[in-house]
Parts: C-alpha cells; sequence; structure tokens
C-alpha cells in the first residue's frame, strides 16, 4: 500500500454519534504486504454473500432466471460465509439421505471456505484472482516500454529472447532481488523502448504515452509545472492546498512562536501548559471562524488503546465532501503524450509479430520455454521448436466489436463444430472460411448457439484439440485472434451465442510447448509423482490445492469471456478431474462412490470457484458439466452444496443409442428401457443423439450405421435401407430432442446425416484428410435434404413454440410390445411408433386434457422423405370420454410404421395454427 496513490486512500465513513465499543481488527494482513508485490492492484476488499431462489417447473415456457448464487449483497466478514449456505441443501431435494455423503459434502465446504480465504490473503476478490492476464504475460507499458510477468518458482534466472535481441539471454533479464523476482516465484522483466539516433530522453521519467491516439492534448507541449499551477488555480478550492517552502516550514513558524523574541522569555510567562485534547479543541475553536479553511477535519482522540486506522472519528460533512471531489486524473492524463510523439522519439522494445519465448535457468540447466500466458502462438516448423507471437496490431488494424451478445430466452439449440474439418476440401480450414460457409448455413438450421472444439491452441492435431498446451492461444492452425474474434462478432451479428469446450480437467505433457515441467521442476502446475499422470492418456494433471494454479485456470475462464466475448464453456471430461483414478473405474450409482479416498475434493473446489467467479462477473454466462459419473448435484447452487453449472450433459443417451443400433435387433427394443436413460434426471439437462465421439477414430456416425448395415457388394444402398434409416434417424432425433431439460446439442453434420465417421490425420491412417471433412454438397441430395428439412423444422418449432423449455414430461404410454411411447410436455402430445413393421390404423392413447388435438409435426410426410399416409383430413383429432392409460380422456390415431407425431392441444375454435 505504500505506492498508493494519495487519491486512493480515501478514509472510511463515519460512525453513527453513539458510543461504540473499540474493536481490534483481527485480519490486518488483509491490508500488508502478504500478498504478492508484483500481483498487487489498488481495489477495495470487499466479500459478498450469496442468496439462493428456487425455480418452478410449469407447463409454460421457462426464462433463464438469475443464477440462483448471484451476488445480492455486500458484508464485511470473512469471504464465503453467508447465513444463506447450506452446505448439504440439496440433498432433500433429491432424496438422498446418506449420512456418510452428507459429512463428505460438510467437510468440503469447510476446505472450500479454507482455500478461499487463503486466496484472499494474496488476491483482494475472485476479480483480482481472475484478472491475472491484466499483469501476466507481455504488456505495454504507458512509460514507453513493455513489461513482463510469468510464475516459475523453480527458476533461479529470468530472461526474454527472441528476435528483438538477437535471441539473447543476458540482454532481457529480470533484476535481481525483490525487484525482479517475489516470494511466490512470479518474475519481472522490463523492455525499454530505444531511443532513437537525435531524439532526447523525457525530461520526467514519468513521462506517459497514449499508444492508441495519434494526437492528444499532451502533444500541445504541456509540462508538469503548467499542469500543477493551473491544478492550484482550477481544481483546488481555497484553503486546501497550503503551499509551503520547505518540509520545516511548519516547524519553524512552532519554534519561533515558542523561543522567538515575540514569544514567552520566563517560565512564568509561559504558564502551565494543557494537555494536548484541550490544546487541540482551543485551537478547533479558533478554526470554527475561519471560512477560508477547507481542509476536512478528523478528530483523534487518544482513548488509551491500540491505534486503529478504521475508527478515526470524522466530520460527517468534510467526508461527503471529500467523497464527492472528483480525483484529479484529467491533469495527469493531459500531460500523456500521443502515438505520433511516441514514434517519433522511440523504436519499439519488441514489434507486432516478433517471436519470443522465455530463457529460465534451473538447477537442472537452462531452458527456454513458450510463456504460459502467451495469447499467440505458432508450432514448430523447420524442425524449429515452437516460439510465441507478440500481438500488438497498430489502432488502425485492431479488431472493433460491431456487434453486442444475443440475449437467449428459453431453450439451447447447440450447433457443435470444429473449425479444422468444417470445410468440404480435405485440408485444415480457418476461422475465414468457418463464418463465411457453415455460420450462414447453422443460422439457417435454426440453432442458436455453436460451441467450438480445439480452439485454444495444441501441438497435437490428431488430439481433436483436448491435449491444450497454450491454454491463452486460439489455434494459429486456423488464424489470427482477430480471425477469432471476427468469427465471434459474426456469430453474435446472426444472434448466436458462442459457447468454447474447455479442457481444465488435465494438459499436455509436452515439455517443449506445453506446461509440463514448465520451470524445470516436476509439480509446477501439476501434481509430481503417479498422480500428476493421466493413468491412460498420458497427459497431465492440475494441482488444484495450489493457489497459483487456480490463478491461471480462473484467469484462463475470464480472459475467453473479456478477450474474445465467449458466452459460456462446456467443461470437458470432468470425471478425470474429479477422480484419482480419472474415471476409469466401474460405478455402480451408489452414493459412497462420490465420497470415497478416490474423490478429489480439490477439483470440486476448483469447480465451485469457476462457477461462483464466472457467474458473478458474468451474470449471463453458460456453463456445461460433462461429466459420465453424475457427480450429485451438477447443477445445484453453490450456496446449497452443489458445483453451480447451468447444465448437466447426460453421455448416457448416445451410448444407448448405439448400443441398440450395433448390438439390438430392430424389433427387441425395449421402450421402457429407452425411456428410462432419456428422462433419468431431466433438470437442467443437455441431451444428444450423437456428437463427435460417437464417429471418431474408428467409431462410426448413426447414419454410416444404419446405411451400412444393408448395403450390397457394389456398395449401394437400395431404396426400402434408405427409407428405413431416415425414418429411424427422424424418431431418434424427435425423441432426444423433446426430452430434452433445456439444451439439446447436434454435432456438424449429423443434422442431414452425414454418412462417414470422423478421423484426424495421424500416424495410423498416414496422415490422410480422407476422413477430416465435411460433405456439404449432400445437403440437396435425398436422404440427406429429408433429414436436414425435418431438423430444421424442429429447431423452427422450438423456436416458435419453446418446446423443450417447458415443464416437466408426463409420460402417458409406454407400451414395450406396441413398441409405442406417449407423453405430453404442456399443451402439446408427443406419439411415437418404434415398430418396424406394424402400422396401427385407430391407435388409442391416453390424454388429460378433453377437446380438439392438432397435428403439427409428422415424420412420415413426404417432404421428410416419408410414405405421407395420413392425410389432410386426419390432421385434427377430437377426445372422447373412454379413459385409456389412466387418463380420463383419450384419442384414437392412425400411426405409421417407424414414425412419429406432435399434435398441439387447441384451446378454442379459432386456436391459433403453428407455424414451423
Amino acid at each position: 500500500m505504500a505506492s498508493c496513490p494519495l487519491f486512493l486512500l480515501v478514509p472510511h465513513p463515519p460512525p453513527p454519534l453513539v458510543a461504540i465499543p473499540r474493536r481490534h481488527s483481527p485480519l490486518p494482513h488483509i491490508l500488508t504486504s502478504c500478498r504478492s508485490p508484483l500481483l498487487s492492484r489498488q481495489q477495495s476488499f470487499r466479500c459478498r454473500c450469496s442468496s439462493s431462489s428456487s425455480s418452478s417447473s410449469s407447463s409454460g415456457p421457462r426464462e433463464r432466471s438469475p443464477r440462483p448464487q448471484q451476488q445480492q449483497g455486500c458484508t464485511q466478514q470473512r469471504p464465503g460465509r453467508g447465513s444463506a449456505v447450506d452446505p448439504v441443501g440439496f440433498l432433500a431435494k433429491i432424496g438422498v439421505s446418506d449420512r456418510a455423503f452428507a459429512q463428505f459434502l460438510r467437510d468440503r465446504h469447510k476446505a472450500f471456505k479454507d482455500r478461499k480465504w487463503e486466496m484472499h490473503s494474496r488476491f483482494i476478490d475472485l476479480k483480482e484472482a481472475s484478472s491475472g492476464f491484466d499483469l501476466l504475460g507481455l504488456h505495454r507499458h504507458r512509460q514507453h516500454r513493455v513489461d513482463f510477468m510469468d510464475w516459475a518458482p523453480g527458476a533461479r534466472y529470468c530472461s526474454l529472447v527472441g528476435d528483438f535481441n538477437q535471441w539473447s539471454a543476458t540482454e532481457n533479464c529480470a533484476r535481481e532481488g525483490h525487484l525482479g523476482h517475489d516470494d511466490f516465484g512470479y518474475w519481472f522483466v522490463i523492455l525499454e523502448d530505444k531511443l532513437r539516433e537525435g531524439q532526447e530522453a523525457d525530461e520526467y521519467f514519468f513521462q506517459e504515452y497514449n499508444y492508441v491516439d495519434d494526437y492528444d492534448k499532451g502533444d500541445n507541449g504541456v509540462n508538469a509545472e503548467d499542469l500543477i499551477r493551473r491544478m492550484n488555480e482550477e481544481y483546488w478550492e481555497p484553503g486546501e492546498v497550503k503551499s509551503r517552502r520547505s518540509r520545516l516550514e511548519t516547524v519553524a513558524k512552532l519554534y519561533e512562536q515558542m523561543f522567538g523574541p515575540n514569544g514567552p522569555q520566563t517560565e512564568e510567562e509561559l504558564g502551565e501548559i494543557p494537555d494536548a485534547e484541550t490544546r487541540y479543541k482551543n485551537w478547533k475553536a479558533t478554526q470554527k471562524d475561519d471560512l477560508s479553511s477547507s481542509s476536512p477535519s478528523y478528530d483523534i482522540i487518544d482513548t488509551g488503546q491500540d491505534f486503529d486506522i478504521f475508527n478515526v472519528v470524522t466530520d460527517r460533512a468534510s467526508f461527503e465532501k471529500f467523497q464527492a471531489k472528483a480525483t484529479p486524473l484529467a491533469y495527469w492524463v493531459e500531460m500523456r503524450k500521443g502515438r505520433k510523439a511516441w514514434i517519433e522519439k522511440y523504436v519499439p522494445a519488441i514489434s507486432h509479430k516478433d517471436k519470443y519465448r522465455v530463457y529460465f535457468n534451473t538447477p537442472d540447466g537452462a531452458l527456454e520455454r513458450v510463456p504460459a500466458w502467451a495469447t499467440y502462438v505458432l508450432p514448430d516448423a523447420e524442425g524449429m521448436q515452437s516460439y510465441a507471437v507478440h500481438w500488438e496490431p497498430p489502432p488502425e488494424e485492431i479488431y472493433k466489436w460491431r456487434f453486442q451478445r444475443p440475449k437467449i430466452k428459453g431453450s439451447l439449440r447447440i450447433y457443435e463444430c470444429h473449425v479444422g474439418i468444417s470445410g468440404s476440401e480435405q485440408k485444415i480450414s480457418s476461422f475465414q472460411e468457418f463464418m463465411s460457409s457453415v455460420l450462414p448455413h447453422i443460422k439457417e438450421a435454426g440453432y442458436n448457439a455453436i460451441q467450438l472444439i480445439g480452439v485454444p491452441e495444441h501441438k497435437d492435431y490428431s488430439s481433436v484439440g483436448y491435449k491444450v498446451t497454450n491454454y491463452f492461444a486460439v489455434s494459429s492452425r486456423f488464424g489470427t485472434p482477430d480471425d477469432f474474434k471476427k468469427l465471434v462478432d459474426e456469430a453474435h451479428g446472426l444472434g448466436l451465442l458462442v459457447l468454447l469446450d474447455i479442457v481444465h480437467s488435465y494438459a499436455s505433457a509436452d515439455e517443449l510447448v506445453g506446461l509440463s515441467l514448465y520451470d524445470g521442476s516436476n509439480d509446477c502446475y501439476f501434481h509430481s509423482g503417479k498422480r500428476g499422470h493421466h493413468k491412460y492418456w498420458g497427459t497431465r494433471m492440475f494441482k488444484y490445492d495450489d493457489v497459483d494454479v487456480l490463478h491461471f485456470l480462473l484467469s484462463n475462464l475470464n480472459w475467453w469471456v473479456t478477450e474474445y466475448q465467449i458466452d459460456g464453456f462446456q467443461f470437458h471430461s470432468l470425471s478425470s478431474m474429479l477422480y484419482t483414478h480419472n474415471g476409469f473405474s466401474t460405478f455402480t450409482g451408489a452414493i459412497e462412490e462420490y465420497c470415497n479416498q478416490y474423490v478429489d475434493k480439490d477439483a470440486l473446489i476448483y469447480l465451485i470457484l469457476a462457477n461462483e467467479m464466472l457467474h458473478e462477473l458474468h451474470p449471463d454466462i453458460i456453463t456445461i458439466a460433462e461429466d459420465a459419473t453424475y457427480y450429485p448435484g451438477l447443477c445445484e447452487p453453490t450456496t446449497q452444496g452443489g458445483l453451480g453449472f447451468d447444465y448437466w450433459t447426460n453421455l448416457s443417451i448416445p451410448d444407448m443409442w448405439l448400443w441398440h443400433l450395433e448390438n439390438v435387433p430392430e424389433r427387441e427394443w425395449s421402450m421402457s428401457k429407452i425411456m428410462k436413460v432419456l428422462i433419468s434426471s431431466n433438470h437442467n439437462m443437455l441431451s444428444y443423439v450423437e456428437n463427435h465421439n460417437q464417429s471418431i477414430s474408428g467409431r462410426k456416425s448413426f447414419a454410416e450405421i444404419v446405411l451400412n448395415t444393408g448395403m450390397s457388394s457394389s456398395g449401394s444402398v437400395d431404396d426400402d435401407l434408405i427409407f428405413r434409416a431416415s425414418s429411424l434417424l427422424k424418431i431418434i432425433k424427435l425423441i432426444t430432442f423433446t426430452t430434452s431439460g433445456g439444451a439439446y446439442l447436434n454435432f456438424m453434420g449429423n443434422e442431414f446425416a452425414h454418412p462417414k465417421r470422423v478421423e484426424f490425420p495421424m500416424s495410423s491412417n498416414d496422415y490422410s484428410f480422407h476422413l477430416a471433412y465435411r460433405q456439404w454438397e449432400l445437403l440437396d441430395k435425398g436422404v440427406h435434404k429429408n433429414v436436414f428439412n425435418f431438423d430444421k423444422d424442429i429447431m423452427t418449432l422450438d423456436e416458435n413454440e419453446r418446446i423443450i423449455s417447458r415443464g416437466s414430461l408426463n409420460i402417458h404410454h409406454c407400451d414395450d410390445t406396441n413398441m409405442v411411447i406417449s407423453f405430453t410436455r404442456g399443451p402439446f402430445l408427443f406419439v411415437f411408433n418404434f415398430n418396424p413393421d406394424v402400422p396401427y390404423q385407430l391407435y388409442r392413447i391416453g390424454v388429460d386434457e378433453a377437446g380438439e388435438y392438432q397435428l403439427i409435426l409428422n415424420t412420415d410426410e413426404t417432404k421428410y422423405g416419408g410414405c405421407g399416409e395420413l392425410n389432410s383430413s386426419q390432421y385434427m383429432k377430437r377426445t372422447n370420454d373412454k379413459r385409456v392409460d389412466g387418463c380420463r380422456n383419450s384419442l384414437e390415431l392412425t400411426l405409421a410404421s417407424r414414425s412419429a407425431q406432435l399434435d398441439h392441444q387447441c384451446q378454442c375454435p379459432y386456436s391459433r395454427k403453428l407455424k414451423i
């Protein structure tokens, strides 16, 4: 705090005019030097409390309500403590009464409070703890220099090497002692801009430059003396500034008053000296009529107790006047010079697109690494190591955002895509190609969000982007950081949210580009020993109990939202981080499996911190949990013992469909087992038929499975097989979509039944791109066109009627013998006939509400590739009072084999016709 500007040292409000017993502050170290001096930021300490709220389901569409754990108030108490917090609150909601798990949640909450308290001893709040990108990495400083910071506690020496210094390891290094290295392992390197030949150095060492504007007031030649004189004349009121010729001026006046020729000459003349409080009150009385004195009045009374700066009795009028006065920053800013003056006087220490790496001297020798906080990294080329690229485009080239983030109401319809395989050519596609070709298709298909995989930089392209090496950099295979900003901006302009598949559950084990052995030690970012390595994938496991690792991960999340306007995240493969066995264990569903010795409590605490941070700083953010073990409380509020996610992904659904398609004859499918998986827990559930996991590295897409089942030796597919494939894919899509819990996901190409799987170039296929692209030309052909039209109409219907954001399902009918399923969701009735051979002419379905039902969607229509067995006279049905399936009324419907239909209950004869 010694370096804090005086105008930031704002006193606390005065206490009420009542005698309050003085209390000593038990937490003096919060405002002292326990935090890293290199990471300090002058902000007011604040601690927020949480309030929880519950949302009730109804038959109408659900709006995305404010987060239950969203911060509502501000209290001066220990972080993590709040009256509304119940560590086991969600257990009663889900009907769990296991004592061991409840005790585990209480212990986890205690550890969470301790971890948060540990973080608050280093960072003021979650905002600062997640804003490391403001300081770490390369940043241009206003005082004609570039600052570099990095965390490497195991290193003994740090410097920057690159094109700017001919890769010299000694020219730009950290200074000795605490000026270049603090106790937490953060290194600080300054790159000074070089003075051009013939130019003189700045008159003031604190001269600042505005690198964005070509011209500002500072270029008018205003000097510091003029600004100080103007400040005294224009800003300060009379009496607020008392100029002194010397620091001893006041002392000299007091000495002259006491011992000068006009002072007392004898002890009798001096008289009895009153105590300090009396003298102060007498002086105070003389100042009462002095109107020229506008300085704040602070009455500091010595009560014999320890001095406490937080309990200074102040004059309320002076305090309010002080608070209302704006800081004189305008005069300081006016002294800055513009970009033209900087370019004229200095040569940048490091230029835009210069290559660089960080050099460490470690106990095991010298290392050159790509900085962990680098924002643009180019991969190996011609046998050279990867290197970071300084990205600092001139003002005229900086990308300027054009569109605001879209506001999505109702359900999420997510289109999952990978930029590299999004083109129609056998090559790696770019951000520009994706933006111009794929984004319009996504909008036309009726989706309202895209989920991008493989965007953070990764060395191994065959890993699909899941072995991340550089967490703050976009993959250079697809384009530059500004190219990605343009893609996100264009998506926002089309009304599409942009979600990112983030991998914080493990990291690449690469020791040249990634974080493994970053500073020469084995426990910098990751656990040491066996726990630091994934048992099957060869990746490294983060050390979630380390404050600086949490600082890195939280800052990474905040970076993507702040820098690239990302709207949400899917947290990939949580089971890898939640368990020390990395999720490779048999789960029986017993509750003790979620609280035994294999559960990583630190990983759970990190996920709670991540969700609290994201939803506090960005209230509209969306977080999705991908956990194959379905950890209890994924989408429950953090104040009630949950992890705080908005949605959870039901990974059992695509596995269930894959098992049925590959192993079970269609006539033997069990409707009850299918529905059990589809609606096992519908609350906040993201459903999908298949994503990239079902069609990658040797596995097949569903269309490929169905079409190849009856393929002849010549490779041709008969019309019956095509009809079967189309019919089956349509009803699988519809029942999966309509049973989801407010969110649905489709992988790129599956909306039109892409016939080929995905396989990235790798050694096993001679690095071929034969299966690493999408056949967009099929959109206008045969079965693919029919399936796409059906998928598009489903999305359009949900956009208009918000079907999957309505209340929970009410299953009326589930017949394993006839293979028919029926359920309602709000005013909509869904009927599915999975029977591949038997159509039904007058199949009776029970319904609760009497009246007329209008058919609005039928998979058997000719425009979807069906037979069109229903004519227009059968599109409106009236109920009768015959009780079926426990319902008071029933409908008699015509059901084609392997088909589904959606009916809407008409409330009155003049009910509007629903549009698809």
